[in-house]
């Protein structure tokens, strides 16, 4: 184990709190989702609710899609971040405490049953995940000229 903490960059540790940070707000979203599960009474194995389930609906498919969606992303944020932080731990944790804010807040507004409530500060995940890649990119290009 020792050797493997002499290769990594000291801040690598804040990559690690970063992908801990983000994991705590995904279980906020699975307890929401279970939540609105028994409040809209969508029972398991349905992913996705229909009229005939419940009247609420379209609520209930705002907050389970909301967490789908971050499921969805969430190997592409863990690869980025893990891989970016290799050469840039600091700006790498910086972009995933962004994404990870956002996401929470995507998700919050998502969830509210109006899909377009997302995009305020949710739309920021967006933004750190192009960050990620640009960090990426410079990883790459460093390792080729290496």
């Amino acid at each position: 184990m020792a050797g493997i903490i002499e290769l990594l960059p000291k801040e690598y540790g804040y990559i690690i709190l970063t992908i801990v940070a983000y994991c705590f707000v995904d279980i906020y979203m699975q307890i929401q989702v279970g939540r609105a599960r028994k409040k809209y009474k969508v029972f398991y194995p349905t992913m996705y609710a229909t009229e005939a389930d419940s009247k609420d609906f379209k609520i209930f498919n705002c907050v389970q899609r909301g967490h789908q969606n971050s499921v969805e992303r969430m190997p592409i944020f863990f690869t980025l971040i893990v891989l970016g932080g290799f050469k840039h731990p600091l700006i790498s944790s910086a972009l995933g405490l962004v994404y990870t804010v956002s996401r929470y807040f995507y998700f919050t507004g998502y969830s509210s049953g109006d899909p377009k409530g997302r995009l305020p500060i949710g739309g920021l995940n967006g933004i750190a995940i192009l960050g990620l890649m640009i960090v990426n990119i410079s990883f790459g290009v460093s390792l080729l000229k290496a």
